[in-house]
């Protein structure tokens, strides 16, 4: 049993951040939350697609994280009600038909709720659709939440337990004490800590500047559409050739040419208006819908695609948690993370994922 409340800097109020923030806290830390802007919610946060999932593409170590991550969401709508995810269901078919096959067979046999269906389920699911698929792949299992929400939630959670979050904060060095990190420093204020986590996505390199530590990340663009509210188009997340879209719980549809966004080029407001133009082809009786805004997202992503959790070799006392599928994981990265920082007990879903590897 730990004799004293461990005292922890997060750097970054984005979902990440939060999430530990409401498992360190849970778990008897005292948890203060820094972040340079005036509010909370992060900068990559926001401008998400929101899609919790474990679909193709990964590896059986990262789909089994996912998994996880995506079963820890459920109890977590008993915490906070904008904690609760609205699992819709996605339907898929913007692979070949061999490879969502492939994809269905696979991620079965690992116990992922996916299966194929024909253009007549496809249309039952999803009805408004111009031109239903002939062969798709639906996952009952997945599902979308706000992102405001999800931050919001996971924040006046933790708040209740005693959490601060403190905004305008800008962090212009980790102060460092015999090869041990122990505080930051704010302009003038500083702000001495037991262990700091740097939650911070894209702006992660920087911070790291001042104790000569790089990491392999990258921070591509990706543009999402946000329509004016309409009525109901869409029963659950749809991922077309052409684009994935989902539909909001104020009506909004939200939509890129993936769940990442699309490149935004020289002029983001003309991709986002090439964009809008296509959606007629995929939902019906959208001919007219209008572009209420779009956003530019950059999304903090590991130089190999996996997340970054963990503490650096020879640097106590700083945690690194970053990686571009916040969403999904968001109450793994923060239960594991906070076993990890309080108890000594690295979770085995996180073996493969320590930062040490992207050192460069």
């Amino acid at each position: 049993m730990r004799d004293m409340a461990k005292k922890i800097l997060i750097i970054g109020s984005g979902i990440i951040g939060a999430s530990l923030a409401y498992h360190l806290a849970a778990k008897g830390a005292e948890v203060t939350v820094l972040d340079a802007n005036g509010s909370v919610g992060g900068v990559a946060t926001p401008n998400t697609w929101a899609w919790i999932n474990s679909s193709w593409g990964n590896p059986e170590p990262y789909v089994k994280l996912r998994m996880a991550a995506m079963e820890m969401w459920r109890p977590l709508a008993a915490v906070h009600p904008k904690l609760a995810v609205n699992w819709c269901g996605g339907l898929l078919w913007d692979l070949g038909e061999a490879e969502m096959a492939e994809y269905v067979r696979h991620h079965t046999a690992m116990g992922y709720e996916v299966r194929l269906v024909d253009q007549t389920e496809a249309t039952r699911l999803e009805p408004q659709l111009t031109e239903p698929p002939k062969f798709a792949a639906y996952s009952i299992a997945e599902g979308m939440i706000e992102p405001s929400d999800a931050v919001n939630g996971f924040v006046q959670a933790a708040e209740v337990l005693g959490v601060k979050f403190i905004g305008d904060q800008s962090v212009s060095q980790i102060m460092m004490k015999n090869g041990r990190v122990v505080g930051l420093k704010c302009g003038d204020l500083v702000w001495p800590a037991d262990e700091v986590i740097l939650a911070t996505g894209a702006a992660t390199n920087y911070l790291l500047e001042n104790i000569d530590v790089k990491l392999n990340l990258d921070s591509p663009a990706g543009l999402l559409v946000h329509t004016h509210p309409t009525v109901k188009k869409l029963n659950g997340l749809v991922m077309s050739p052409e684009f994935h879209v989902r539909q909001t719980n104020k009506g909004r549809l939200v939509l890129g040419s993936d769940f990442g966004g699309t490149q935004p080029g020289d002029d983001p407001a003309a991709t986002a208006a090439e964009i809008l133009a296509k959606l007629p082809g995929l939902i019906s009786g959208t001919a007219g819908l209008e572009m209420e805004y779009f956003t530019l997202g950059y999304r903090p992503t590991p130089g190999d695609g996996f997340p970054a959790i963990g503490r650096l070799k020879n640097i106590e006392g700083l945690y690194i948690a970053v990686t571009h599928s916040g969403i999904t994981l968001a109450p793994a990265i923060g239960a594991f993370g906070a076993a990890e920082i309080l108890d000594g007990v690295r979770h085995e879903l996180l073996v493969l994922y320590h930062p040490d590897r992207l050192t460069l």
